[in-house]
């Protein structure tokens, strides 16, 4: 093969990644919109939008021009320099997967996700599981599908669970989830029977939004998100999107009952726009190496800012003064030990995004195992809210009263997202073994926390995990970092450390 047909080949898979990278923009801005303010009449043209954007997107992936170029170069693996052999290795195996879906399937769930947005929009305003329940049906028909497109080994969900975080199976994560559940509510029956539980109580803190955005601006810069190169809006369910390398959006909601909860969404959702901004950028830029090896190394991200760092007592040395200037009606009577305490309460709760960072999990293994029985029909979607009231009950001991605080409360199943969710209890693991080996490497970590300096944290991030986008597994890239791979004993003894203090286990 003569070095002008292999630049030819090198040459045309890079163009083909730019412009999939600017097509990727141009559905996440659509997306974005559409969660923040596109009007609600605007779901069906949106609908065939994201629908036509999906199937363009997908036709080009999968096309045999692109399939040919790639083929050419993976042929010839060894004569590539390293930063063209890294990309097509990657490539190939991402290629190869797409080609297994149909274009016409990709444009069936694009529009059946964003006209079933809507529908648990309405439903969840209206607490009314029925109004979304026959586009849930039509979703799970479609993953159905989607599994037997991909056929992995094992069951069929571990082709969902793949397209998260690669390499998983249903085997691993019942394996990991049983022993943390077992664990979580050990703890949990450990802190509820002392004294201080007992007395504990909700601290009825109510702040009105202009101030909720403002302590949220304000950690926001702390985090070094640059307002040129990010933004915040609001939208029903926090979440994080990226149009380009220097386009990366967050959203959170100031309108809920607690004033926390926008606080510690934004810490949450920074954290993975951090992550976006960090990404390879030079020349691995507008290539699939620029982007997150796995959901769950993501979600360590935002979990590491969100607990490790916004739910530390150094962390609120700085902040509740902040607090208190904001709104001293609200937050005078708090000292720090008593605030501290506020902000790390254990009281097992109907929401996830509202849970504490002790029961946290227990939501997600409970969507896990419901995601499992719908997978395999062992559930249906008319029994999904029993179902999921029997379950908290059995997990956290709160049902909910009514479908928002219950079955309607993710948008992921909205959006096809299954798979998804066991992402944030691998994330929240990784988090505490990468805060553990960054108090080794920096003695000097919670001086400076207190003193809101995240400077060297976030370098400290860069090096071990934002660098490296997709060179490595996030499993490579854990052990690279920490010394070993996903780990829920370190997760457990951060907890038994942090909590048994607090509730004097």
């Amino acid at each position: 093969m003569s070095v002008d047909c292999m630049k030819n080949s090198i040459d045309f898979i890079y163009k083909q990644q730019k412009e999939l990278s600017v097509l990727g923009g141009i559905g996440a801005l659509l997306g974005w919109d559409q969660m923040t303010y596109m009007p609600p009449a605007g779901a069906g043209e949106r609908a065939e939008q994201t629908s036509l954007m999906s199937k363009l997107v997908h036709e080009r992936v999968i096309s045999e021009e692109f399939w040919k170029h790639i083929q050419i170069l993976s042929k010839r693996i060894d004569d590539l320099e390293e930063k063209d052999r890294n990309v097509v290795i990657r490539l190939e195996k991402d290629v190869e997967k797409a080609r297994k879906i149909p274009s016409d399937y990709v444009e069936r769930m694009a529009k059946t996700t964003t006209l079933a947005y809507q529908a648990w929009e309405k439903a969840r305003a209206k607490k009314d599981f029925k109004i979304f329940a026959p586009n849930l049906e039509k979703i799970i028909e479609l993953e159905k599908e989607y599994c037997d497109y991909i056929k992995l080994p094992g069951p069929a969900y571990n082709s969902l669970l793949d397209d998260y975080e690669e390499g998983m199976t249903v085997e691993k994560l019942k394996e990991e989830f049983t022993f943390l559940e077992e664990k979580l509510v050990e703890i949990l029956e450990k802190i509820k029977s002392t004294r201080l539980y007992d007395k504990q109580e909700k601290p009825n803190i109510k702040l009105e939004s202009e101030k909720q955005k403002k302590l949220c601006g304000i950690v926001f810069e702390k985090m070094i998100l640059y307002r040129g190169r990010t933004r915040i809006d609001i939208s029903t369910h926090p979440f994080t999107t990226s149009m380009g390398n220097d386009d990366v959006r967050i959203t959170t909601n100031y309108e809920q009952k607690n004033p926390l909860f926008s606080f510690f969404s934004t810490v949450h959702e920074a954290g993975h726009a951090v992550y976006e901004l960090g990404m390879p950028r030079n020349h691995y830029k507008d290539t699939v190496i620029s982007d997150s090896p796995s959901l769950g190394l993501h979600e360590s991200q935002s979990r590491f800012w969100e607990n490790m760092v916004a739910r530390n007592y150094n962390f609120w040395v700085y902040f509740l003064p902040l607090f208190k200037k904001t709104s001293s009606v609200c937050f005078a009577r708090f000292d720090l030990e008593k605030w501290f305490k506020i902000v790390n309460q254990v009281r097992p709760s109907l929401v996830r995004v509202e849970a504490d960072e002790l029961t946290y999990c227990l939501h997600v293994i409970l969507r896990f195992e419901i995601e499992l029985g719908l997978i395999d029909d062992k559930i249906k979607v008319s029994e999904l809210p029993q179902v999921w009231n029997e379950k908290m009950d059995k997990l956290l001991g709160v049902v909910p009263k009514t479908d928002k605080e219950g079955v309607l409360q993710d948008m992921h199943w909205s959006g096809g997202s299954f798979g998804y969710f066991p992402t944030y209890a691998i994330g929240t693991i990784y988090a505490s073994q990468l805060f553990k080996k960054l108090s080794e490497e920096n003695v000097k970590v919670k001086t400076e926390i207190e003193q809101g300096n995240f400077k060297n944290i976030l370098a400290w991030l860069v090096k071990k995990i934002h660098q490296y986008g997709r060179l490595m597994t996030a499993d490579e890239i854990i052990k690279n970092a920490c010394g070993e791979s996903l780990n829920s004993k370190v997760f457990v003894n951060y907890l038994k450390d942090k909590y048994f203090e607090i509730y004097e286990v």
